[in-house]
């Protein structure tokens, strides 16, 4: 004898596929995973995509996980840290977000569900980069809205040049590794430094799979703004062939 199945277990990016599909929705944290939402789905099979109430749901789920600082209301903007993980997100994908939220219908300012639907981006893509054009002080998260800040704006108005320039002050001001290592690099005789001067920093509190991955970012942000140079043979920093001093 068939035994009815009682419950099914759906591992889902996308929130739309969620709401749709489950009775019930649990949101999990990272680092460490943990459950930190559990939400009952009240509708009906089959369910309507296009109805209200359905994507309201959707919006709710969206302020859910974008919204941080909901647990503690004096929290302010956040801020990285020396050793904070740095998530890998390209400057090719922030600069696109953000020209996406300056551009019409947006003008400035969206809801991260109909962002995501038109730049085709699951939750994983796109939190990783409204979270880090925030942390650079190019845009606000609130809930499931994302408002890009006058330093945004300026931003999608830019040209390339002037766009590297921008990011350059906002890269040392906002994420403290990349300030760190120009800050070495300005003080050195020869403004050079090897790799292994910065990962033996980090590994302080770091696990070596995250010092990799941050150095990695970091090289790539940095080599966009042309706050340092990096050689991937020698592995070495240095200040040769950047132009100027921010």
């Amino acid at each position: 004898k068939q035994l009815p199945i009682k419950s099914i277990l759906i591992v889902t990016h996308n929130i739309e596929e969620a709401v749709l599909m489950c009775d019930r929705i649990l949101v999990l944290s990272s680092n460490p995973g943990r459950v930190v939402a559990e939400i009952k789905v009240p509708f009906a099979h089959p369910r309507n995509r296009l109805d209200p109430t359905f994507r309201q749901m959707v919006d709710d789920i969206y302020a859910q996980m974008t919204d941080r600082r909901s647990a503690d209301a004096s929290a302010g903007k956040p801020e990285l840290k020396m050793s904070s993980p740095l998530p890998e997100v390209s400057t090719n994908l922030m600069a696109g977000l953000i020209e996406t939220i300056a551009a019409e219908p947006y003008n400035g300012h969206a809801g991260l569900p109909t962002v995501a639907e038109r730049r085709l981006l699951e939750v994983d893509d796109l939190f990783p980069v409204a979270e880090m054009i925030e942390h650079l002080g190019f845009a606000e998260l609130k809930g499931a809205d994302i408002t890009l800040t006058e330093a945004g704006k300026l931003f999608a108005d830019y040209g390339t040049q002037e766009r590297k320039t921008l990011f350059a002050e906002h890269l040392i001001r906002h994420v403290p590794l990349a300030a760190r290592i120009r800050q070495v690099l300005l003080e050195r005789n020869g403004h050079r430094a090897p790799r292994v001067r910065f990962e033996q920093e980090l590994q302080d509190s770091l696990t070596e799979a995250f010092v990799e991955k941050t150095l990695e970012v970091v090289i790539a942000w940095g080599r966009y703004a042309e706050i340092f140079s990096y050689d991937d043979h020698t592995e070495t920093f240095s200040l040769e062939d950047v132009e100027g001093s921010l």
